[in-house]
């Protein structure tokens, strides 16, 4: 096949159109010859893929990525050039974290009118969008259009992670977000998402931390703070950690979410042991790990169960964004805040 056809697929994730094709030379018999003998596979009409193995088994570091940003590709090279990426499929071309791990294609054609769904691609209208250019003759809906049609496709965790990361890649504000709730009012399955829209969260670094916390709040422990930076004694600087709780005798119960991605890589194993035995050398705290595998279930039931034990319950710490001083003689227990700070309800006996 043709040096160009593959270094136009390679943008696009592996597909390319029937114009694309025409224009660097693969005409129509080419085109039939090559589907026939499996070198190009036709997805729908006038789209192929030019890699042959079936998207789930493929290898790649960017698999899941890979498969967010296909979708997209498909509705727009179907739709043709003019044609606007929409919802989670514009989300995943802006490279947002936390998409679901398999997402619609969705696309407004050049038209902008609507069209009878095809080959699994939705044709939305066009509608009062803000969009911009992207790749070319291709647009992309705004990140606010984007989110507002977006968010009712998703779970609540999955849309939580996303906005997390909006702000914190400072991709969106609190405003856009805002403006998208707004948005979203008058799509369909909003109802049930206005009020996940509160529960955004800069300080989340990845969708594992944004899930955490999820956790943590269904299970009536949300954390006294997120993203804790912690100094010695001496003020040397030991590390940050992603949720944490201050207990009532002024100690610290710290939590970390240890993803593959970050924490598998033998450097980061070995920096994650240095600060845990700095933690644990400055005193003051208990610091656990946990992976995505004990979020669920584990995570809660370990957490739920020491902060039960410590007498600890919500509302009692002013998270103030200052970095805390472990083993410092000012370090005294607190006293709960309000009168009627109820702590955790005592563990259910076993049946």
């Amino acid at each position: 096949m043709p040096v160009q056809l593959e270094l136009v697929a390679d943008r696009q994730e592996g597909l390319i159109s029937a114009a694309q094709l025409d224009g660097i030379g693969v005409h129509a018999q080419w085109r039939y010859r090559l589907v026939r003998q499996c070198r190009l596979i036709r997805l729908t009409q006038g789209v192929y893929d030019t890699d042959v193995v079936p998207p789930a088994d493929r290898s790649r570091p960017d698999l899941l990525d890979h498969l967010r940003r296909r979708p997209a590709w498909l509705g727009l090279l179907a739709a043709g050039p003019g044609s606007t990426a929409v919802g989670l499929c514009a989300l995943a071309l802006y490279k947002v974290k936390g998409l679901p791990r398999t997402i619609p294609a969705e696309v407004v054609a050049p038209d902008g009118h609507w069209r009878p769904e095809r080959d699994g691609i939705t044709f939305h209208k066009r509608g009062d969008m803000v969009t911009g250019r992207f790749a070319g003759d291709f647009r992309i809906a705004s990140v606010a259009d984007a989110l507002a049609l977006g968010v009712g496709r998703m779970r609540r965790d999955d849309a939580v992670a996303a906005m997390d990361d909006l702000l914190h890649t400072r991709s969106a504000t609190a405003d856009d977000l805002a403006r998208a709730h707004d948005l979203a009012r008058g799509h369909r399955d909003v109802e049930t998402t206005h009020p996940w829209w509160r529960l955004a969260d800069s300080r989340s670094e990845s969708p594992l931390e944004s899930v955490a916390r999820l956790v943590c709040l269904d299970a009536g422990i949300p954390p006294d703070t997120l993203q804790l930076v912690l100094l010695g004694p001496d003020g040397d600087h030991l590390g940050r950690v992603d949720l944490a709780w201050r207990l009532p005798d002024g100690t610290w119960l710290l939590v970390e979410i240890d993803g593959v991605e970050v924490h598998g890589a033998p450097a980061a194993v070995f920096r994650d042991r240095t600060r845990q035995n700095a933690l644990a050398s400055a005193g003051g705290s208990r610091l656990l790990r946990f992976t995505a595998q004990d979020l669920r279930v584990r995570m809660p039931e370990v957490l739920s169960a020491l902060l039960r034990e410590a007498g600890w319950a919500p509302g009692n710490y002013d998270d103030t964004g200052v970095p805390v001083t472990l083993g410092a003689p000012d370090a005294v227990p607190i006293s709960p805040r309000a009168p009627d700070a109820v702590p955790l309800s005592p563990r259910p006996p076993r049946r």
